[in-house]
């Protein structure tokens, strides 16, 4: 486990103990438990100040990035690196930064750290960001940890990757730039934190906001911990996923509050894979849902969603993929889930969009559960396996809508088994076999589950 792993404060001590109790069934592998702040090496203040949220035009080109890095440069393992108020100053502004190993990066309450709007200071070659066009990646993250084992960005501040803000000299958004691209070409955007070939990497408590791309993206690691954190982007801003994890192992997210305008999680199951993953006692709000894919080539499995609200997403639980990007997608679990007006509370897909030069990578679902899963407000249920070759399998097992009479039912291509908890409608379609007999019963008790999502200042 991280050094950064153990209790902070008596305030989440029932937190922890909610998840002990899971550990039990839980798909991560770790112990994984409540982290904590460590030590400072050096505190640096704040020189700049937001006004309304936003920072003074004259001091848009007064980015800190050299202070900053040279400070977590300087950094012991083990240590933190802290961002605090200079008198009235609340705001840093900066470019591409790297964390180092064992170091954490601590944002205190009451300061943002902002992104910079030049897209010059993320350019992997010169003029690659800031543009739409059909070459590779043209734009470095604003936080990269690379090779860095045991880092960590925490505390009770934002980070602002300012997304909905035009870029400097230019008439446009990052966010304007992803809905150009709709019409053809590469959105050249940075993405807020970019975790590649890092173990044990720890999100605790930070807010991270207006992503110009996807917020987290955690690669090719053994242990992610997110926990209390917020993330929090318009749901019109197109492609800023949450959290996409994959291909890595042992992750957990938990006690968390997500909307954005794409996935609030997506796992991606690329080359390598995404396996051992716990999404334990968090709350969704709008967002295209607690989703895997659409990349599953390289395998998905042992995955559990546990204690879950999802307050009007346009997707809740989602598996998606195509004959492009499929593969397998095994052993998940979705258990006491409250979902409240989504578009498409349950769907699998085998025909997602994104079709890539493959056409051999038949998505297969199998082993998939749903326990003690409410849904209400209608919407489409659509639970679909791809072929008569490649069917889905799937336990229903305390299912309950509130008015089946208000959803939209179908499937394909699918063994479903009911019971023995409450489901109170049954699935038809073209080869569909069923098994097993539900219960009577109410279904999963959602008086707690939803919660307003509370916006740091």
């Amino acid at each position: 486990m991280n050094r950064l792993g153990k209790v902070l404060r008596a305030a989440e001590v029932a937190a922890l103990v909610a998840l002990s109790i899971r550990a039990c069934v839980a798909q991560d592998r770790r112990m994984v438990v409540g982290p904590t702040i460590p030590p400072m090496c050096v505190t640096l203040h704040a020189s700049l100040a937001l006004h309304g949220g936003e920072l003074n035009a004259e001091d848009e080109g007064k980015v800190d990035t050299a202070r900053l890095q040279k400070a977590l440069d300087g950094c012991g393992g083990g240590k933190a690196v802290e961002l605090a108020k200079g008198g009235a100053d609340d705001a840093f502004l900066t470019g591409p930064i790297q964390i180092p190993a064992g170091v954490a990066l601590l944002v205190d309450r009451g300061v943002t750290l902002e992104a910079s709007r030049d897209p010059r200071l993320y350019d992997v070659q010169p003029e690659t960001c800031g543009v739409v066009n059909d070459a590779a990646a043209g734009c470095k993250p604003l936080i990269s940890v690379e090779n860095a084992a045991g880092a960590a960005i925490v505390g009770d501040g934002v980070i602002d990757g300012r997304g909905g803000e035009r870029l400097l000299g230019k008439d446009i958004t990052w966010w304007d730039l992803a809905e150009k691209a709709r019409s053809g070409g590469r959105q050249q955007v940075p993405r807020l934190i970019v975790v590649d070939h890092s173990n044990d990497f720890i999100l605790y408590r930070i807010t991270l906001r207006n992503s110009p791309n996807f917020h987290v993206v955690f690669s090719h690691g053994h242990g992610l911990t997110v926990w209390n954190v917020k993330i929090d982007t318009p749901r019109t801003a197109r492609n800023t996923d949450g959290i996409d994890p994959g291909p890595a192992d042992d992750i957990t997210v938990t006690h968390s509050f997500i909307r954005t305008g794409d996935d609030n999680i997506a796992i991606k199951g690329s080359e390598g894979g995404v396996a051992y993953m716990t999404v334990a006692d968090n709350h969704f709000y709008y967002g295209h849902g607690m989703s895997i894919g659409s990349e599953t080539y390289g395998g998905v499995h042992d995955v559990l969603v546990q204690g879950l609200s999802m307050d009007g997403p346009d997707n809740a639980l989602r598996i998606k993929s195509n004959p492009s990007r499929g593969g397998i997608v095994e052993r998940v679990t979705y258990s006491d889930v409250c979902i409240r007006n989504a578009k498409w509370p349950i769907v699998t897909q085998t025909d997602y969009n994104n079709p890539g030069p493959f056409r051999d990578r038949i998505p297969v679902y199998r082993d998939i559960h749903l326990e003690n899963v409410r849904v209400f407000g209608g919407g489409k249920i659509s639970v679909r396996g791809f072929d008569a070759g490649h069917r889905l399998s799937v336990f229903l097992d305390g299912v309950v809508l509130d008015d089946p009479q208000k959803y939209a039912l179908s499937a394909a291509h699918a063994a479903i088994t009911y019971g023995p908890e409450p489901v109170n409608f049954v699935l038809h379609g073209d080869d569909v076999s069923a098994s097993g007999t539900p219960g009577k019963g109410p279904g999963a008790d959602c008086s707690a589950m939803f919660v307003p999502f509370e916006r740091v200042p």
